[in-house]
């Protein structure tokens, strides 16, 4: 990939990202289930440009969402709604409405509260809602804290005894039809036995419900396959697959999974220019036009990426590569092994595709980065880069 090229034509900063190897991962996944009846559920948070989740609805994808904006992003992209799933710990009244209306495959039913404002809210509407329960099943994905979500400890789901009682209950409702389950223990998971046991649990949990008569038809395994940042030794889809099926002797499911990270992550880079460096007593910084409001992945979980100085100076050093926003938090990498630079080199931070643009912001009142899609080897703008007037324009006429 020509960096420098792409960086002259449209400036800096400046998200990248290699469509072919979206495609590579997400047909990897599918081949991997293929003995199986099995939906790949696209996760939209982990980048929802709308060029990337039409590029996946185009491969056959559904799409796991969180929010009422992601369904819409779906529909809009092409993805049909009985694809579509509404997961999230907390939906507002009007979102569980509009979903409804929109009548996508189901909603993810996070707590026995929610359960009550669906049925509430369909009744109102008399309409029949279809959902799935995301069990929590308490088991430690060893994983960063912040993206663990299969604990009791964690916000996330509800434990095998409520969700029991809650099928027993929706099952009794004119206006509830438990299609699904649903699991997810965290995100960047590079160990199987936690989501071997984790499906063992609730797949247990299924045939127990088949005895009551709730017929389970969706046995959603949620996502968080781990993805290779530094030298971590990574889950291959295969292993991940029969890992799986393993659990489901006898039951005739189909296997939901929700991908995000695992398949666009590694297809982003993240590029931004040197402005200049800077020393303080023994501390050498690299300050770039980059910063933690266009990707913070860095300074939230303290996360690696792999740092490439484009530079034609072959002495190496130590330094800190930050950005100019008016933190301390504001980097992306420090005490790292760099060439030296100077005014108008190139970095290139890897694996930005996903939480990378989704997770920025406007701090500093600075405008978000254009997104640049590399297609059938040709490169495309897939969103503009924003300017100040963009920045004001919901704020000026109230003034």
């Amino acid at each position: 990939m020509d960096f420098k090229q792409l960086a002259q034509k449209y400036q800096t900063p400046l998200y990248v990202y290699d469509f072919a190897h979206f495609s590579e991962q997400f047909n990897k996944l599918k081949e991997a289930f293929k003995a199986r009846k099995s939906l790949i559920c696209y996760a939209i948070k982990a980048n929802s440009n709308l060029s990337v989740i039409k590029h996946f609805a185009n491969l056959q994808s559904g799409a796991d969402c969180v929010s009422i904006g992601e369904v819409k992003r779906a529909l809009l992209a092409g993805v049909p709604k009985y694809k579509i799933i509404f997961s999230g710990v907390g939906k507002r009244d009007d979102e569980i409405k509009e979903a409804l209306e929109l009548d996508i495959l189901m909603i993810n039913v996070e707590s026995q509260a929610e359960m009550q404002r669906i049925e509430e809210i369909a009744k109102s509407m008399n309409k029949e809602a279809r959902i799935s329960i995301r069990v929590n099943p308490n088991i430690d994905p060893k994983t960063h804290p912040y993206i663990s979500t299969g604990l009791h400890e964690n916000k996330f789901g509800v434990d095998i005894d409520t969700a029991t009682r809650m099928y027993l209950q929706s099952k009794q409702s004119d206006y509830l039809n438990p299609i699904g389950i649903h699991f997810h223990i965290g995100s960047q998971l590079t160990e199987l036995e936690p989501i071997k046991e984790a499906s063992q649990i609730v797949a247990d949990l299924v045939r127990k419900l088949q005895k009551v008569d709730i017929d389970i038809k969706f046995f959603d395994v949620g996502g968080g396959l781990g993805v290779q940042y530094d030298d971590e030794v990574l889950i291959q889809p295969y292993d991940y697959a029969q890992a799986i099926l393993s659990t489901l002797s006898g039951l005739d499911v189909t296997i939901v999974m929700e991908p995000g990270r695992y398949l666009s992550a590694n297809g982003g880079y993240f590029i931004t220019s040197v402005l200049y460096e800077k020393q303080n007593g023994d501390r050498r910084f690299v300050i770039v036009d980059g910063a933690m409001n266009d990707l913070i992945r860095p300074s939230l979980y303290n996360a690696y990426h792999k740092i490439e100085v484009l530079s034609d100076n072959t002495q190496v050093s130590k330094a800190n590569i930050v950005g100019p926003v008016c933190e301390s938090g504001d980097f992306f990498a420090k005490d790292v092994e760099v060439p030296l630079t100077k005014h108008g080199d190139l970095v290139v931070i890897h694996s930005a595709g996903a939480y990378g643009f989704v997770m920025s912001s406007n701090y500093n009142t600075r405008p978000r980065p254009a997104e640049v899609g590399i297609i059938n080897n040709q490169d495309k703008l897939i969103r503009k880069r924003e300017t100040f007037e963009d920045l004001i324009a919901l704020e000026k006429e109230y003034m």
